[in-house]
């Protein structure tokens, strides 16, 4: 997780374009894991409400933004 690491060191900058470009980043990384995490959970049987309550979100939100992946 050196990226992740580098990216949240970064976030801390003085200088607001490097922080806002390292959140910017780190955001995309996230979508990205999450994305990751909920193919395998679906692939592990997983229902949509046991991963929207693991993730903090509704069912309908989470099958609306996975649902036709």
């Amino acid at each position: 997780m050196t990226e992740a690491t580098d990216l949240a060191e970064r976030a801390d900058d003085r200088d607001p374009r490097i922080g806002l470009r390292a959140v910017s980043a780190l955001r995309r990384l996230l979508e990205q894991l999450e994305a990751v995490q909920v193919r395998s959970a679906r692939n592990q049987g997983w229902s949509w409400q046991e991963i929207a309550a693991e993730l903090g979100v509704t069912r309908q939100a989470v099958h609306k933004k996975y649902g036709r992946q």
